[in-house]
């Protein structure tokens, strides 16, 4: 059995590849294939995004696949960037902008108001017809200013309390312990396990 990881992103694919380890099932990844398409994540959630990337990536390949949609949600700005976040600071901006725009954004917010969600949701997709999704969540702070050399995207200003570290402080291991997205792909991993990729 083949499996294709729907994403582009290198830190992605090699956070993924390390939570999903000991399935027997062949992970392929968009670099396995040639002419892939792209994707326009046009939904307005998580669950939307990651059931379109999904769905797009099976119809091209015939095999099934993994996407997930994931993002920060804060708090003192309504939820933003929400399913914005990989491009929160414009078109093709990197990660030190996104991160560069929030902290402005956040400058004057106490730190009792700072709280934000890491939110991954998963979409499994047998085939066309057959989908699943499932969802991990983590609860964290906005950081005063960027802390940590690790991950990626908002990891750097994202300080776990119960740690007293950044997502960027800590080490792949530990993160795929705890992360939004080692959640939501050790639910998939359950899924696959108990068979839904033959059912």
């Amino acid at each position: 059995m083949r499996i294709v990881l729907a994403t582009n992103n290198k830190h992605k694919i090699r956070e993924i590849k390390n939570i999903l380890a000991g399935l027997s099932v062949e992970i392929l990844t968009l670099e396995d294939f040639t002419g892939f398409p792209k994707v326009e994540e046009t939904g307005k959630t998580f669950e939307e995004n990651a059931i379109i990337k999904a769905k797009a990536i099976s119809r091209f390949t015939r095999l099934p696949s993994l996407a997930d949609d994931s993002g920060l949600e804060v708090d003192a700005l309504d939820g933003a960037p929400g399913v914005l976040s990989s491009r929160f600071a414009g078109e093709h901006c990197s990660f030190q902008d996104n991160n560069r725009k929030l902290l402005h954004l956040m400058e004057n917010v106490p730190w009792e108001r700072r709280g934000s969600t890491f939110v991954c949701v998963v979409a499994l997709a047998k085939d066309l017809n057959h989908i699943v999704t499932v969802k991990g969540e983590v609860k964290g702070i906005i950081t005063l200013e960027e802390k940590g050399e690790s991950g990626f995207g908002y990891d750097p200003i994202f300080h776990l309390p119960h740690l007293n570290k950044t997502f960027a402080q800590l080490s792949l291991e530990e993160k795929n312990r705890i992360s939004h997205r080692a959640q939501a792909f050790a639910k998939a991993k359950e899924l696959i396990q108990k068979g839904f990729l033959y059912a």
